[in-house]
């Protein structure tokens, strides 16, 4: 767990922005983003047109796409929140899957080859994949058998980003010398995204008609979240108000802009630019560690690599 580390007392001004959580509920749908929980059967492109049609909006995109048959964790961004989705292609995910053996094999067998089966492993993704078929090593960061019953293994696995489960299933049972697949899969993690407090579809459609027919818009913010969620697995690197609007604009963030940040940053790292009220502005790479910015008197500490915030959301204090 990060610790923050205030540089500065700094005071941000009531006329400029809004705290994501007070934001009216045409911004907050807008810069929302939802948790879904993908039902087995559609696509995952099928589910964004859905939900676009529930909540009238202009688009809506999802991060990390599921299989038609896979259900769970699948967050959905709206509108201007469509982008910030990309930060979510490389966090780490975690599944709980059913694998099938096609012989009974030895419980302490199974386990034995578990064990051998995480860390860094090689993997080459399937025919039908969307990427180049080559092989890849991806982490396997932890790999927990929940229960086995007879040729039935259920696991749970926590992975980088890219790491085929399908495939990982069909190794196991090649080190077995039985052969496996995978039976079921249900994603329960996405970075920040977790089953906790995961929505349905029907849970959205009766929260969106809540607030149309009754103006009770508090079930729709409850299925609704601001899309700062979804940074929520970056360290965080807190910017004064007089250095929002240059980061709008593409500017890099110099060492004299920043007012606190997460003592986890890493030289090289992606780490997400807020304002003192909480707002995603940008996300950048990191220049120096957390050590090192603070002891920093000047220079760029971070390079902007992508913008979230329009620009004149914030005076411009800059030339």
């Amino acid at each position: 767990m990060a610790n923050f580390i205030e540089l500065r007392e700094s005071r941000t001004d009531p006329d400029y922005g809004c705290p994501p959580y007070e934001r009216d509920i045409q911004t907050h749908i807008s810069h929302g983003v939802i948790n879904l929980d993908k039902p087995a059967g559609p696509t995952s492109h099928q589910v964004d047109s859905w939900v676009r049609d529930i909540l009238n909006a202009e688009k809506v995109g999802h991060g990390g796409t599921l299989d038609p048959g896979v259900t769970g964790v699948l967050p959905l961004g709206i509108d201007r929140a469509t982008r910030v989705m990309q930060l979510l292609l490389e966090a780490p995910k975690e599944y709980v899957c059913l694998m099938r053996l096609h012989r009974k094999v030895d419980k302490d067998r199974v386990r034995e080859v578990f064990g051998e089966f995480q860390g860094k492993i090689f993997q080459i993704p399937p025919l039908k994949s969307a990427v180049k078929r080559e092989l890849r090593v991806r982490t396997v960061y932890s790999a927990d058998i929940l229960e086995m019953d007879g040729q039935d293994v259920l696991f749970r696995i926590a992975c980088e980003a890219g790491t085929y489960v399908r495939k990982y299933c069909h190794d196991i049972g090649e080190a077995l010398g039985v052969g496996a697949h995978m039976a079921e899969l249900r994603r329960t993690q996405v970075g920040p995204f977790t089953e906790e407090g995961i929505v349905t579809l029907h849970d959205l459609k009766d929260a969106y008609q809540f607030w149309v027919e009754d103006g009770d818009e508090s079930f729709l913010r409850e299925c609704i979240l601001p899309m700062e969620v979804a940074a929520g697995h970056l360290p965080r690197v807190v910017i004064l108000d007089s250095a929002v609007d240059a980061i709008c604009h593409g500017a890099d963030l110099a060492r004299g802009g920043i007012a606190g940040l997460d003592d986890s940053i890493v030289k090289g790292g992606t780490v997400a630019v807020l304002t003192l009220k909480g707002e995603l502005v940008a996300v950048g790479e990191s220049t120096m560690s957390s050590l090192n910015i603070i002891a920093a008197e000047k220079g760029i500490v971070v390079e902007t690599r992508r913008v979230f915030m329009k620009p004149g959301t914030y005076p411009r204090m800059w030339r």
